[in-house]
């Protein structure tokens, strides 16, 4: 397991968990707080980046720079299954819809500014850009569906192409080489948030600073369009 501050010592794969904020969002929801608040809390104590549970890796910290807040959010729900209401859990870690309306100052500072600025780094390099792929995913498939022409293969390819210059194959050999991951034939969720951080970095990097900010705008858009942001509370989304 990594400490979340990266200049701190790096420590081994652990199932334990993060036993201090563990404890506390148990003690909290018990004492009457609000498990939201209480959730909240939790994710500002826990200091663990990646860790093992029921056999189960969850990496909560993409790159070392972006973090997932609602995998950790899930995880911590597990610990207080029986003190939750199910449909205010499922709304918020399917929907990304929080049960209180919460201010982004008042997020901010029950996660913490650090966790914060990583909450940002992953919704603008995953979530903004999963939607700027699908954004553009469509009006790939439209031009191909007008001139008769719908091989999903060549879309893909030309979708990524369209945004970073290359084919999806030719980018993500090059990412596993560059992060020394195996050339597999499949890819895991975890692996699929990485690719897609490093697609949002090699972007920054390789495309002049219009297309980005077209494309990154592409990519705002998108998400208005789909009316729900399944990664973080609607309301926290940030305004640029």
């Amino acid at each position: 397991m990594a400490n979340w501050d990266k200049q701190l010592p790096l420590f081994q794969l652990a199932p334990a968990g993060d036993t201090k904020a563990i404890e506390h969002v148990k003690q909290a929801i018990a004492g009457g707080k609000h498990w939201y608040i209480a959730l909240l809390e939790a994710v500002g104590l826990w200091s663990s980046a990646e860790e093992t549970n029921n056999g189960r890796v969850h990496c909560y910290l993409i790159d070392g720079e972006a973090f997932d807040w609602l995998e950790l959010a899930e995880r911590l729900c597990e610990t207080v299954d029986g003190s939750l209401s199910d449909n205010e859990k499922l709304v918020l870690l399917f929907h990304g819809e929080p049960p209180l309306e919460l201010t982004k100052d008042e997020f901010k500072r029950l996660i913490g500014s650090n966790k914060y600025r990583q909450y940002l780094n992953y919704f603008y390099g995953i979530t903004v850009e999963d939607a700027l792929i699908l954004a553009v995913r469509g009006e790939v498939r439209k031009e191909k569906r007008t001139s008769g022409y719908n091989n999903e293969h060549d879309i893909d390819n030309d979708v990524y192409r369209r945004i970073y210059g290359n084919t999806k194959t030719v980018l993500l050999k090059s990412f596993r080489s560059e992060n020394g991951h195996p050339q597999r034939r499949s890819i895991s969720l975890t692996e699929l948030k990485e690719f897609t951080y490093w697609l949002f970095k090699y972007r920054l990097n390789h495309c002049d600073k219009a297309k980005i900010a077209s494309d990154t705008l592409k990519g705002m858009e998108q998400l208005k369009r789909q009316g729900t942001n399944h990664n973080l509370p609607r309301r926290l989304v940030p305004d640029k």
